[in-house]
């Protein structure tokens, strides 16, 4: 899938129009690499997970569209910096990421990428959280079958994270359980520890947040994708509904 006409690139940052109570975000939608970065790493370490959330940005845009909701997708690899990360995380720039060496990041210039890429990014999301006083936001992110390096395999369809402002998570849990669907919560990882987009733009303007993940294997062909934006706009909606009335 590629961006909708109403989307608008100005990097790191794709801007998808839209209005209404609903911001959509996803931190991980690509897996581009600027050509003065060099990595160090096989051109096919990029079409995995560890450099892109697979499935991600094209169930962002597809929910968008569903929605009319605005949506912000970053346009640059995790593997050259994490935006999910504070600026002081050890994994911001990743020297390994599941098991792969990135060799080319051992001496990056972390203050030159923060400025780049991190800086902008959360500026942009700020400008738009400021503009649009979204009702809720929504963090849309995938997450593998397995870790490669070796793991449990993570049996959820879906699972959804936050840290400690669960009003809109919990109302996600329990639609999707009443969907008769096997959802995670705070699964595979825990939202009270990677969920620094969040912290930052939605708790940390009391604006009810929840971050949603989605195993990749649901979201890796557009049948897939369809099928999840469909479930997740009106799950969405509902939360909205809800959060209209407290």
């Amino acid at each position: 899938m590629t961006p909708s006409s109403s989307s608008a690139m100005v990097w790191p940052v794709e801007q998808v129009a839209g209005t209404g109570p609903l911001l959509l975000l996803c931190d991980h939608a690509s897996a581009a690499v600027p050509p003065d970065i060099d990595l160090g790493i096989a051109s096919a370490l990029l079409t995995r997970h560890i450099a892109v959330d697979i499935g991600a940005a094209a169930l962002t845009r597809a929910m968008a569209q569903r929605l009319a909701a605005p949506a912000l997708l970053a346009c640059v690899s995790r593997l050259v910096i994490d935006l999910n990360r504070p600026t002081d995380h050890p994994g911001l720039i990743p020297c390994i990421s599941d098991g792969h060496v990135i060799p080319g990041n051992a001496d990056a210039d972390r203050l030159a990428r923060i400025a780049r890429f991190h800086t902008p990014y959360h500026r942009a999301i700020a400008a738009q959280v400021r503009a649009q006083r979204p009702v809720l936001i929504a963090a849309i992110h995938s997450f593998t079958p397995a870790l490669e390096s070796g793991s449990l395999p993570r049996p959820w369809p879906v699972a959804i994270l936050s840290n400690r402002d669960r009003r809109a998570a919990d109302r996600a849990l329990a639609l999707l359980r009443a969907d008769g669907l096997l959802v995670g919560d705070n699964e595979p990882y825990s939202g009270r520890a990677l969920n620094m987009t969040l912290n930052r733009h939605g708790e940390g303007n009391g604006i009810a947040s929840l971050s949603i993940e989605v195993r990749n294997d649901g979201i890796d062909d557009d049948a897939g994708v369809a099928r999840w934006a469909d479930r997740l706009a009106a799950t969405l909606t509902a939360i909205i509904n809800a959060l209209a009335l407290m």
